[in-house]
């Protein structure tokens, strides 16, 4: 029943991602590093503690008690995440929905399983999985065999957005429904944001004593890593704010927030939607975490409900119109080996 519900939870949450970056195509006249701070700060900033209260009331008493190393090591890992984070809204915006979040999710899963056993390599800690045990182990030799085939799925993937970018040059209504694609840059930022953004796996392990002090208190074990979310987002709302920050005053872009010429009250709404959604598959995320009792397993099935989820998103915004079949069928095959590698390194982390 735990594993059953935490699939579900996990559903709940790779739906919640894999769609936010939908109300943002509802804000109109705003430069992206306006809307997008708006959106982070409620998904890192305002929701995080909010939900913190109403599900673990005593969480600024656990995080005031937790030592200095631990809460700086969480930061730092959600510092990293941040900038994955900051280049994934990119990834998307030059890659689409589907293409986008394939990719970006796809590598996401695979280092996201590597990331914590590296660390471990360098300071072996007890109890804990290193790079070192993972290349003598059966279940590790798997992991990395999963990261390989990840890899290969990324590459048929760009094919099939280099495919698709030659297609579209060329057809006036796909380009129109497609401004912005670029192949070159949107992969060269997908890339940096999936490895990075896998980090955000090692800052839930980092910050476990804070969830586990939560069921210590005698808070419902269910929302324990709410309390590790605060502090591993502040890392994230950080880098995003100085970023977004650079980005209004080099494109005086600042003005958006004030403009009456645009609407206002849908921007700040549509923004704040799309943040409270991207800090929902968090909320769901840990609750499905505290189920299935393995994290990386947690990560690897979250991942994978969220490329299917952006990839609806992208058919239902006819991402690929335009587009020839075997272009769309070199696409397919690559989300086909994405998930297969999905799969094959949450079998390896299982074992």
């Amino acid at each position: 029943m735990n594993a059953l519900l935490g699939v579900i939870f996990h559903s709940i949450g790779g739906f919640a991602s894999g769609s936010f970056y939908m109300p943002f195509n509802k804000v109109k006249g705003w430069a992206w590093e306006s809307y997008w701070i708006i959106g982070g700060l409620f998904s890192w900033l305002i929701v995080p503690p909010l939900a913190a209260w109403l599900t673990v009331p005593g969480f600024a008493e656990i995080i005031a008690a937790t030592s200095g190393k631990i809460i700086s090591i969480t930061i730092i890992m959600g510092l990293l995440w941040g900038i994955g984070g900051l280049t994934y809204g990119l990834g998307v915006r030059y890659l689409g929905m589907s293409l986008g979040n394939s990719v970006i999710l796809g590598l996401c899963s695979a280092f996201g399983a590597l990331v914590p056993s590296i660390y471990y390599a360098v300071n072996p800690t007890p109890g804990k999985v290193s790079f070192t045990d993972m290349l003598a182990h059966n279940g590790g030799q798997m992991v990395l065999i999963g990261v390989v085939i990840c890899l290969t799925g990324i590459a048929i993937m760009g094919k099939a957005g280099m495919m698709k970018e030659r297609e579209i040059s060329g057809n006036g209504e796909a380009r129109t429904a497609d401004q912005e694609f670029s192949i070159v840059k949107g992969l060269i930022i997908a890339i940096i944001s999936g490895v990075l953004s896998s980090f955000f796996n090692f800052g839930i392990e980092s910050g476990k004593p804070m969830a586990e002090a939560a069921v210590a208190a005698g808070f419902n074990p269910l929302f324990q890593n709410n309390v590790t979310f605060v502090v591993l987002l502040w890392g994230g709302l950080t880098t995003n704010l100085i970023w977004t920050t650079i980005l209004n005053l080099k494109n005086r872009s600042y003005g958006n927030f004030v403009d009456k010429a645009k609407p206002l009250f849908n921007n700040y709404m549509f923004s704040a939607l799309a943040g409270t959604m991207w800090f929902a598959q968090f909320f769901f995320y840990g609750m499905g975490e505290s189920k299935l009792g393995n994290g990386a397993s947690s990560w690897i099935l979250h991942m994978a409900t969220i490329i299917l989820t952006a990839n609806m998103w992208g058919v239902y915004r006819k991402e690929w119109k335009g587009v020839s079949s075997r272009t769309i069928k070199t696409f397919i095959v690559g989300i086909g080996v994405i998930m297969l590698s999905v799969f094959i390194v949450g079998i390896g982390n299982s074992l």
